[in-house]
């Protein structure tokens, strides 16, 4: 630690020293509501001098290390993916993840069946009983999609295990040591919980059962097997989640609730130890996996717990607790108790897309696919609901809001409030944020109308793109003086192993702005046009 400390005074140095030329941007990047798709702009001028209500940017205030941006491999994305032609395949593929494209850093995949899978109610280990795991087998996610029951389906042969080794294989190809992988189940296998299903939701019964006491090593176990099959297959990961939402989803699909002491116990005397034990010390367990307004009693019982502290790298949260904030103050606290981990976001999307809202409240909108499909319009303007806009599920947080704008204002809120990173939900999806068996249907970067073969990068992947391009693995973000009365303008930094900044500003409002940036005696006045990210690359 001692040593760490050292390396960041030196560097907080090096920038002071370097803060005594003027900067200069080198690139800057543009996408907005008036078209612009990262597109190239013009760079702005620095001056010495002090500017009145500016943003300050501290070169020397080094907080965490960005981890990076992506998005999920579901089976549904992998079904989009099987009904066009390969050479269209690899071409999203490596826009997606490729060098030229958006060269995402971050996926997130399901160990077994979730609500984005087409059909669902699987695990890898579907023997009863089967304590040893002799059962468990990756080859549900290699049976492909047969024309005889899915006739949309142009390559049988594709699914989850081939997306998977196709995005591996991109970042390969280009030797990215960077490239991070984060597992998550939905569920443990049905056999292994209280009720024997993956869930439940009927007049009787709504949840998703939990995960039986005798079980707990063999969920462990399982874990291994699904680490060491992958192994084999050349694919490392960087991450896993214990359960994804242990708070359970009202038992709507694939779910096991796990409260705060259940996962402290799983992780401490259990995963962790297991992991380590077969040689996967090395891959991170991220807690948590929900909302992020509810984390605090998950943070305080595996924080607390020696055991489970010890193997815990910090926590997954999702955004599903409003559309319009990040919950900073959660962040912040949780942070300042527990400096030394991390705070990733593995989960959120545009959901609900084209379901009425619940309890009966008319949908304002008046979703059709035509709303939002191939239709740029619908992403910068305040059309988007979720599953909390009805008036029992705090309308205050969840009005309805524009997607792109949430994306922008989300990433860099929560990097100016410790988040390393974001993954979204599903990668690509059908033209009615499908398939999924449940009705579940999301928005997704890419859309696919496979029938018509109609490509359509959703705004948001654009935000997303330019923050990927921006802030990449091992950057550094820095401390940002925000100053009174520009509640719309939104704007956070990093810094690079070479010392240049890239700075993101974000207008949420109507109208074009000047924004005013302060770097050490350096000031600079960045025209800003309405609803629109701006991205400044900047050498000291």
């Amino acid at each position: 630690m001692k040593m760490r400390r050292n390396v960041l005074l030196f560097s907080s140095l090096l920038l002071l020293c370097a803060c005594s030329r003027t900067p200069e941007t080198t690139q800057v990047l543009l996408t907005s509501a008036d078209g612009e798709k990262c597109a190239a702009a013009e760079g702005v001028r620095f001056a010495r001098g002090t500017a009145e209500n500016a943003f300050v940017i501290h070169p020397q205030d080094l907080r965490q290390t960005i981890d990076g941006f992506g998005g999920s491999l579901t089976e549904s994305s992998a079904f989009v993916l099987a009904c066009v032609a390969p050479e269209q395949r690899q071409a999203v593929l490596e826009e997606l993840y490729g060098e030229q494209g958006a060269n995402f850093s971050v996926a997130r995949t399901q160990i077994g069946a979730s609500d984005f899978s087409v059909e669902g109610l699987y695990s890898l280990a579907e023997q009863e009983g089967d304590t040893a795991l002799l059962s468990f087998s990756l080859s549900r996610d290699q049976e492909g999609f047969s024309k005889a029951q899915y006739p949309q389906v142009k390559d049988e042969h594709y699914d989850l295990y081939h997306l998977m080794k196709d995005i591996a294989q991109i970042k390969q190809s280009q030797q990215d040591k960077t490239y991070k992988i984060l597992a998550s189940p939905w569920t443990a296998p049905a056999w292994m919980k209280d009720n024997g299903h993956y869930y439940q939701r009927d007049e009787h019964a709504r949840r998703g059962g939990a995960l039986l006491p005798q079980y707990y090593q063999t969920f462990a176990n399982y874990f291994v097997k699904y680490l060491e099959a992958w192994r084999a297959e050349g694919v490392e990961f960087w991450a896993v989640t214990p359960e994804n939402e242990p708070m359970g989803n009202d038992g709507g699909w694939e779910s096991m609730d796990l409260p705060p002491a259940q996962e402290a116990e799983f992780i401490g005397q259990y995963l962790g130890p297991t992991l380590a034990a077969h040689g996967f010390g090395d891959v991170q367990i991220l807690g948590f996996d929900q909302n992020t307004f509810e984390m605090g009693p998950y943070t305080a019982a595996i924080y607390g717990d020696e055991q489970a502290n010890a193997y815990t790298a910090g926590m997954a949260i999702h955004w599903y607790g409003s559309t319009i904030s990040c919950f900073p103050e959660v962040l912040d606290s949780i942070h300042a108790l527990y400096p030394d981990k991390t705070l990733f976001h593995s989960e959120g999307c545009i959901d609900n897309l084209g379901c009425p809202a619940w309890d009966g409240v008319t949908d304002p909108v008046g979703f059709t696919e035509s709303g939002w499909f191939n239709n740029d319009a619908f992403w910068w303007t305040p059309s988007a609901t979720d599953w909390a806009y009805s008036t029992p599920f705090w309308p205050e947080w969840h009005p309805a809001y524009a997607p792109a704008t949430r994306y922008a204002t989300y990433v860099i809120d929560g990097v100016n409030h410790w988040m390393t990173g974001l993954c979204d939900w599903n990668i690509v999806l059908d033209s009615i944020g499908g398939p999924n068996h449940v009705n579940n249907y999301a928005a997704a970067p890419v859309m696919i109308d496979y029938q018509n073969d109609i490509f359509y990068y959703t705004p948001y992947y654009y935000v997303l793109k330019q923050f990927s391009l921006s802030m990449r693995p091992g950057d550094v973000a820095l401390g940002v003086a925000q100053p009174q009365g520009q509640e719309q303008i939104h704007l956070c930094a990093v810094r690079k192993a070479d010392g240049t900044l890239a700075v993101n500003i974000y207008n949420a409002g109507e109208q074009a702005e000047e924004v005013r940036l302060q770097i050490g005696a350096y000031h600079a006045a960045v025209p800003m046009p309405a609803r629109a990210l701006k991205t400044l690359f900047i050498t000291l």
